[in-house]
């Protein structure tokens, strides 16, 4: 008996690791741990419309735009595109930043592709995990999708103007509670810089210009993830 238990954990274990290889293009483990978080997709997947040497990431924050895809917004201005982890970033960069943003487009989650956001139906509120903000905001292409998500996981249909005003009101503390969060990130980074990386005199005028630094570079090796972002805001914040 207890042979023919073992036998059976260890046939267990080599059809779940096969299972991810088959399904994963030779990246299953990558992209098992990828789909950790809800809101993310492995890079393969995401739709990445903004160009330029730091396309991977938000404009805004710096945030990897794959890691948070299911709330990914993008708005033109002047003929570019501007890619967003997240409509609180995409509405700094508008109010705050003082760009000229058109053309709003947002993830339908049923879809993993871009959309109208003014055709879309928005589920605010629901339990899933929201990007820059406590409130999570998930976008569908058909209401009747919206609604089955909002069944399951709480939240409140919105369309784009309700939702727009909605983050515009709340923008001051969202970005106060990020300033927070980046901060002690920054603290971070910076232990992480010194125990790590070797040292550049270089200067950056966004965490995304220093993220794509830190790839390119490889002062950090091959540097991913939370210690990514992290010594990221320490050399974008550095004087």
């Amino acid at each position: 008996m207890k042979n023919f238990l073992v036998g059976l954990l260890i046939g267990c274990t080599i059809f779940t690791m096969g299972a991810l290889a088959a399904n994963s293009d030779g990246q299953g483990m990558k992209k098992a741990k990828a789909m950790g978080n809800y809101r993310a997709v492995p890079a393969s997947n995401a739709e990445i419309i903004q160009d330029g040497k730091n396309k991977m990431y938000c404009p805004v924050c710096g945030m990897t735009l794959p890691m948070f895809y299911k709330t990914n917004h993008a708005a033109s201005e002047n003929g570019h595109t501007h890619q967003y982890c997240s409509i609180v970033c995409a509405v700094e960069d508008s109010v705050k930043n003082g760009k000229k943003l058109t053309n709003y487009k947002v993830v339908d989650n049923t879809t993993l592709k871009f959309i109208d956001s003014k055709k879309a139906f928005f589920v605010v509120g629901s339990k899933k995990p929201g990007t820059m903000s406590v409130v999570s905001k998930y976008a569908f292409g058909t209401k009747t999708a919206a609604q089955k998500f909002a069944t399951q996981n709480g939240g409140k249909i919105m369309n784009f103007e309700e939702l727009y005003k909605m983050v515009e009101d709340s923008l001051e503390k969202d970005m106060k509670a990020t300033a927070m969060r980046q901060s002690k990130a920054a603290t971070m980074g910076e232990k992480i810089y010194n125990k790590m990386c070797k040292k550049t005199d270089k200067r950056f005028t966004s965490v995304a210009d220093a993220k794509s630094f830190l790839t390119t570079s490889g002062i950090c090796g091959k540097i991913k993830g939370k210690k990514h972002q992290q010594v990221a805001l320490f050399l974008s914040n550095k004087k």
